[in-house]
């Protein structure tokens, strides 16, 4: 059964300037450019890193509260290559993850259950290479 909260939808237009697009999650509008256009907005590449930042951060942080971890900062880089024989996809995606406040290994749980709860992270992964590592500072 589908409820309201298992479908979440954007809506986008195009605007006057060739490339630019106008997106609107809910009631919060941004602007985009198309890799061929202005170049001046986020691109749908960079959304969908910032997209599987989100998660792992917001997720890392709530597991993190909830074993009482003492987690006190995370970040995210993450990365993509296009794969130079087919264009239409990435070759592969890597997310380096910065956790300080707590140890190795602490680190390696928070990541395995950010990696085993977030539909971004594991429809990326099941679609691509996908890289993971985790480290503390």
């Amino acid at each position: 059964m589908t409820t309201a909260d298992d479908v979440v939808s954007v809506t986008g237009r195009t605007t006057e300037t060739t490339g630019r697009l106008l997106l609107t999650a809910r009631t919060n509008h941004f602007v985009s450019d198309a890799r061929t256009g202005p170049a001046e907005a986020v691109q749908a590449g960079e959304l969908l890193l910032a997209s599987l930042a989100s998660c792992s951060l917001s997720n890392i942080q709530l597991h993190a509260r909830e074993r009482e971890s003492g987690l006190t900062d995370a970040q995210a880089g993450i990365s993509y290559g296009r794969d130079p024989g087919d264009p239409t996809r990435y070759a592969y995606i890597r997310l380096d993850l910065r956790l300080t406040g707590v140890t190795q290994e602490e680190a390696e749980t928070l990541a395995g259950l950010f990696a085993g709860s977030c539909p971004i992270y594991n429809t990326l992964r099941r679609g691509s290479n996908v890289e993971l590592t985790v480290r503390t500072t």
